[in-house]
């Protein structure tokens, strides 16, 4: 089994859509106001937006990332006037994380693991 497509919901797909290009993700489906679909700049997941009236309560959606230049792309993001509520930092899990919203508050991360990712020192066999 392969993850495919995370979809996340949006009040206003079109401003999360300038977003999510603004990070990296090149649009495939556009059907705005109510669809959108990109692809990944890496490999072969996919991820979309849907047009929703109200948002959930709560924590919401936390969507991770990984790039191998992590700190590139935050400076060069930070250049495009992308705001970082936490800017590259280790974490003791053994990744590097930043962290922003996007225009609907779901929390994104993103970071470079590498092969902690999959492989952590404690991971379980």
């Amino acid at each position: 089994m392969d993850l495919n497509q995370i979809t996340i919901p949006s009040l206003d797909v079109e401003k999360a859509t300038e977003f999510y290009k603004t990070l990296g993700l090149h649009l495939i489906v556009d059907a705005a106001p109510r669809y959108v679909r990109f692809e990944c700049p890496d490999g072969d997941s996919t991820f979309s937006i849907h047009k929703v009236d109200t948002l959930a309560k709560g924590d919401g959606i936390t969507i991770y990332f990984e790039d191998n230049n992590l700190d590139d792309l935050v400076t060069n993001l930070q250049g495009k006037g992308i705001i970082f509520t936490q800017l590259p930092e280790d974490k003791s899990w053994l990744w590097r994380e930043a962290h922003l919203q996007d225009p609907d508050g779901n929390h994104i991360i993103l970071y470079h693991a590498g092969k902690n990712r999959k492989n952590p020192p404690w991971r379980i066999n």
